[in-house]
């Protein structure tokens, strides 16, 4: 599966290493694709293993905002 998930408050590479971390951390995400510009993150995903909102919840624990 595949998914782009909105997220506000990305400015550097810094954010976007944290959102890519904690997105590739999670069980059955097998490639995550950051695009600063837009803010837009693009996710390929196992969807057995892993839920679109288990993917919001960790980018908002590294406290960017998910617009939904």
């Amino acid at each position: 599966m595949q998914t782009t998930i909105d997220v506000k408050g990305m400015s550097c590479g810094h954010c976007e290493q944290s959102v890519k971390g904690a997105l590739e951390n999670l069980t059955g995400v097998t490639t995550v694709e950051v695009h600063l510009n837009t803010g837009k993150v693009d996710i390929t995903y196992d969807d057995t293993k892993v839920s679109i909102a288990d993917m919001q919840e960790v980018i908002e624990e590294q406290g960017y905002d998910v617009i939904v």
